[in-house]
C-alpha cells in the first residue's frame, strides 16, 4: 500500500464468527464515555472480545478499564494502534479527535467505526474517505437509529411503493438536556464539538434516517439557527455526558454553538420538507420523529415509542403496525431479534448496526457495496451541515453538492 496509507499492518489472521449466538472478534475502545459504554455493552451481545481501553488520560483509561472489566489501558492513541490482538476500533471520543484517531488507528491497520460526526469539516471528512479506500480498510460511522426495526420496515415500505411517490417529510428531533443556564457538555465548546451542535449532533441523525428511508439526497436547504442560552454556567471539574453537575463552582461562559434549528429542504426526488432540532424543550429526552406523505399513504415514527409504526390512508383506516418479526417485510426481518410482544429499542440498534458492520469485514472483500454507514455517509452529513451553517449566516437557500 502507498499514499495516504504508509504505515504497517498487524493483524493477519481472519475473523472468525461463532455460532448464531455470537461473532468472535477483536475490538479496541477508543473513549470512555455515556456512548463508549453503549458500544462495549453491544459489543459483548455480539461476542466481539474488547481487548482495551483508551481513555483522556492514564488515569481515566485505567478508571475505565476497572469499571468495564477490560484487560488492557492505553497510555496513547499510538499504544492502541500497535494492540494487533484486535482488528478493529471504536472511536468515541469528544469531535474534534475523531479525524486524528480515526486516521492514526487506519493507518496501522484497523477498521474504524467512529461516532458522528466523522470529523470537524468536509476537508478532514473527505481525506478519511480516500484513506479508507486506500487501505482496504473498513470505515463506519455510527448512525445506528437506522436499525431500529420499524425504521428499516419504512424504508422498505417506501422503496415498494406502499405509499405512492413520497412528496413531503416533516419532523423533529428534540431533547430537553441542555434547557437550563446550569447544563454543560463539552458539545458546547466550538473547539471540541464544532461550530453547529444541535444540527451535528441529533440533526445529522434525523437527516440520515430520512435520506436513507426516502432514497433520495437533499440538494437545497433553507435554514434557521438559534442560541437560547447565551450564556451558560460551566462548573469547574469534569462532567460527563447526562449526567448531574457535581460541584456549585462555575465560570460563566458565552455560548455561540446552536441550541435550535429549522431547516427547510429540498430533496433529489423533488420531495420536500422541513427538520426542527432542539436540545431546550422540556420534556423530550430524545424524540426522533417523522412523517413521510405520498400519493397513496403517509408513515410515522417516534423514537420514544420506537416499536410502532403508524400507516396513513385517505379511502380506508389508518393502521399502527406493531414490531413483531412474524409481520413485517423480509428485508427489515433479520433486523428484529426478538419475537412480537418483547420490545426492542435504542441498545439492541448499535448491536444490529455492529453485527453489519463485522460481517462486512470478516467477509473481507472490501470492493463490495457496504450496506452499514460509511465513511462517505459521514463526508456527506458534513457537506450538508455546513450548507445548513452557510444558509443560516446567509439567511437564504444554499444548494448542497454531495457528489
Amino acid at each position: 500500500m502507498d499514499g495516504l496509507c504508509f504505515a504497517r499492518m498487524h493483524y493477519n489472521g481472519r475473523l472468525n464468527f461463532g455460532d448464531r449466538n455470537g461473532m468472535k472478534a477483536a475490538a479496541i475502545l477508543i473513549g470512555a464515555g455515556f456512548v463508549g459504554k453503549a458500544h462495549v455493552d453491544a459489543l459483548r451481545r455480539l461476542g466481539v472480545e474488547v481487548r482495551g481501553v483508551l481513555g483522556s488520560s492514564a488515569e481515566r483509561s485505567e478508571e475505565a478499564r476497572a469499571e468495564l472489566n477490560l484487560p488492557r489501558a492505553y497510555a496513547s492513541i499510538d499504544e492502541a494502534a500497535e494492540d494487533n490482538t484486535a482488528s478493529v476500533a471504536h472511536v468515541c471520543t469528544p469531535n474534534y479527535l475523531h479525524f486524528e484517531q480515526s486516521s492514526a488507528l487506519m493507518r496501522a491497520g484497523k477498521h474504524v467505526l467512529c461516532e458522528k460526526p466523522l470529523a470537524t469539516d468536509s476537508a478532514e471528512s473527505e481525506i478519511l474517505v480516500k484513506l479508507a479506500r486506500e487501505c482496504k480498510r473498513a470505515g463506519g460511522v455510527a448512525y445506528n437509529l437506522r436499525y431500529y426495526p420499524l425504521c428499516q420496515e419504512a424504508k422498505a415500505l417506501v422503496a415498494s411503493g406502499a405509499i405512492g411517490t413520497p412528496r413531503l417529510v416533516h419532523g423533529s428531533f428534540l431533547q430537553d438536556w441542555l434547557l437550563h443556564v446550569t447544563d454543560w457538555n463539552w458539545r458546547l465548546v466550538p473547539k471540541l464539538g464544532g461550530e453547529l451542535r444541535a444540527v451535528s449532533d441529533i440533526g445529522t441523525h434525523w437527516l440520515d434516517l430520512i435520506m436513507w428511508i426516502a432514497g433520495a439526497k437533499v440538494d437545497e436547504v433553507c435554514a434557521d439557527l438559534g442560541t437560547t442560552v447565551p450564556v451558560r454556567q460551566r462548573p469547574r471539574g469534569r462532567v460527563e455526558t447526562f449526567k448531574a453537575r457535581a460541584t456549585n463552582d462555575f465560570d460563566e461562559v458565552p455560548i455561540t454553538t446552536d441550541d435550535y434549528a429549522s431547516v427547510l429542504l429540498h430533496f433529489a426526488n423533488e420531495m420536500r420538507g422541513v427538520m426542527t432540532v432542539s436540545q431546550v424543550s422540556a420534556g423530550r429526552k430524545a424524540r426522533l420523529w417523522f412523517e413521510i406523505d405520498g400519493t397513496e399513504g403517509s408513515l410515522a415514527w417516534n423514537s420514544e415509542s420506537p416499536n410502532e409504526l403508524w400507516i396513513g390512508r385517505r379511502d380506508e383506516a389508518n393502521g399502527l403496525l406493531s414490531k413483531d418479526p412474524a409481520l413485517l417485510s423480509p428485508e427489515a426481518r433479520r433486523y428484529a431479534a426478538y419475537p412480537g410482544g418483547h420490545a426492542e429499542g435504542y441498545p439492541d440498534t448499535f448491536v444490529q448496526l455492529f453485527r453489519e458492520f463485522y460481517e462486512y469485514v470478516e467477509a473481507g472483500d472490501f470492493e463490495a457495496p457496504q450496506k452499514f454507514p460509511n465513511f462517505l455517509t459521514g463526508h456527506e452529513e458534513l457537506t450538508l451541515c455546513e450548507a445548513i451553517a452557510k444558509s443560516a449566516q446567509k439567511r437564504e437557500w444554499v444548494d448542497v453538492s454531495l457528489e
